[in-house]
């Protein structure tokens, strides 16, 4: 029997509908396994769209304050919490989101211990460069993704997530990644041409509907304008022409330009994941939501 469903797939596919759709279906509750929708007050530039979800349970949506640095580690904690707590009412897990690493990392039940803080390590740190960090932390391990370089601050934590383990042998033992049984793995297909459209006509629509004015409040509350960088996209660019760094065309042009990019190295993140042993079975978009059901159930059954 099936344990876990996860839906998948670039931005702009169409994942939340359809997750609610089967939810409804089969007596289940949505998971999020999105990276920006666990922070409160970030609604319109990450498309939580919480009236989409209806009448279906979700969870690990605004569980953070924005500003906050959320980590795979506490996903991973929150994730198995989440889990368990539907599992005992009765129903049916369903993971969804675009957040490739979350979405692996759950998959192949990989556990992180939590790892304190190295105040001697971090000061010895201060002052490199990202390169520098970067070259520190690639004699530690293999660097199969770029998100623990994404900045100075993250490229410090995972070295001192790395020194941590390496001064604890034990943990090995306990952190042997358990891959999940008996998931079924749909990701939500979308050819190159109608993403374009869909990301366009949704970044217009998020614009008209105060993503601006979003950015704005996120920094009148005290969030400083690095933080909201640091999220990247829609929050990168508009806080940058809130604060006078670029114009109101130059900002929406960047930023569709980014999404595209970003819905690109998804897909290639998820051609990795099927690379590395994780079947994934894709289904049209545009199919309606009776026969995406159809289709998943039928999954569900092999």
């Amino acid at each position: 029997m099936c344990k876990l469903i996860v839906i998948t797939g670039p931005t702009a596919s169409g994942k939340t509908h359809k997750a609610v759709a089967l939810a409804k279906a089969v007596d289940g509750e949505i998971i999020s396994a999105d990276s920006r929708q666990i922070y409160r007050g970030m609604d319109i530039g990450t498309g939580k769209d919480i009236d989409e979800y209806d009448s279906v349970p979700y969870h690990l949506i605004d569980i953070c304050p924005a500003g906050y640095k959320y980590n795979l580690y506490e996903y991973l904690r929150d994730f198995s919490k989440a889990e368990a707590g539907v599992r005992a009412r009765g129903r049916l897990p369903i993971l969804c989101g675009g957040t490739g690493l979350y979405v692996e990392s759950v998959l192949k039940g990989i556990s992180l211990p939590e790892v304190p803080e190295n105040r001697a390590l971090r000061k010895s740190l201060e002052g490199k460069t990202l390169e520098e960090l970067t070259t520190i932390l690639e004699k530690m391990k293999t660097l199969h993704n770029t998100t623990d370089v994404d900045t100075t601050k993250r490229a410090i934590r995972a070295i001192e997530i790395q020194s941590y383990y390496a001064e604890h042998p034990e943990l090995e033992r306990h952190t042997v990644p358990k891959p999940v049984e008996d998931a079924v793995v749909v990701g939500v297909s979308i050819d190159r041409e109608a993403r374009r459209r869909r990301i366009t006509e949704r970044l217009h629509s998020r614009l008209e509907g105060g993503m601006v004015e979003e950015v704005r409040r996120l920094l009148e509350s005290g969030i400083s304008s690095d933080d909201l960088v640091y999220y990247g996209l829609e929050y990168k660019y508009v806080t940058n022409y809130v604060i006078g760094k670029m114009s109101y065309d130059e900002m929406v042009s960047l930023l569709e330009i980014a999404i595209h990019q970003f819905a690109k190295r998804q897909m290639t993140w998820f051609r990795g994941m099927e690379r590395r042993g994780i079947k994934i079975d894709w289904i049209p978009y545009d199919v309606s939501d009776d026969d995406f059901v159809e289709k998943v159930l039928k999954l569900m059954r092999q």
